[in-house]
């Protein structure tokens, strides 16, 4: 995979998504970027300032990633999912390198870094190294969950798309719907420069799932449907 980058906002693809495409060459696995960056391939030029950047993969495929990266330093952060029994947590802050076997829930995510000899800090973030966060995405290689709760999922046909940054990009609709989830600023933010460039059908998608959930942005989108469709 081969991609033309640029650091600054004019339009060039940033360094830090094409670092993500050279790591990520030769993975035989779905993934696709998402966050801060991905809206940003979809709008063609980088609109403001991002720490990590974030790719996600289907949480059954945790292990391959690993395979992927070995050699790499990875950090699992596993967040309890309701109901769930049994399982080890490692909730919020730890420096203990995940080795791959300890299973990770799809609230987890994974900071990595390529080997350092430099200690493990308690902030990980791209000042430390740790510039890649791997979500796990519920579901599997044919379908994205979105929601449990109410069930929303997408086939992972429509809901992984080729950005024009070149990468497999999350498409906007799904973005926006899993940003719906935070009201931080920047994903308003985000979600206040990409939605007006979604086409009637993602829209009409997007006002569906949010609607299902209950949420602010509904009020913003024009498209109405009677149920989610997919």
């Amino acid at each position: 995979m081969s991609v033309s980058t640029s650091s600054n906002q004019g339009g060039g693809v940033p360094e830090l998504v094409g670092r993500a495409a050279d790591v990520m060459a030769g993975y035989g696995k779905p993934w696709c970027m998402c966050g801060g960056y991905a809206v940003d391939a979809w709008i063609g030029r980088e609109t403001r300032d991002h720490g990590d950047l974030d790719v996600s993969v289907p949480v059954q495929d945790q292990r391959a990633i690993f395979e992927h990266l070995r050699g790499w330093q990875l950090i699992a952060h596993d967040f309890p999912t309701p109901g769930a029994q049994s399982r080890v947590e490692v909730p919020g802050a730890t420096s203990r390198l995940w080795d791959g076997t300890r299973p990770i829930g799809t609230t987890g995510h994974i900071h990595a870094r390529p080997a350092s000899d430099d200690p493990i800090p308690e902030i990980l973030g791209p000042e430390s190294g740790f510039w890649l966060d791997i979500l796990l995405n519920d579901g599997s290689s044919q379908e994205w969950i979105v929601s449990r709760d109410p069930f929303i999922s997408v086939p992972m046909a429509r809901a992984v798309q080729q950005s024009r940054w070149g990468l497999p990009t999350a498409a906007p609709e799904v973005l926006l719907f899993d940003k719906s989830k935070y009201l931080r600023l920047r994903d308003k933010l985000d979600f206040m420069r990409l939605q007006p460039r979604l086409t009637e059908e993602q829209r009409a998608w997007l006002r569906d799932a949010i609607e299902r959930v209950g949420h602010p942005w509904v009020a913003e989108l024009s498209a109405t449907n009677d149920e989610v469709t997919v």
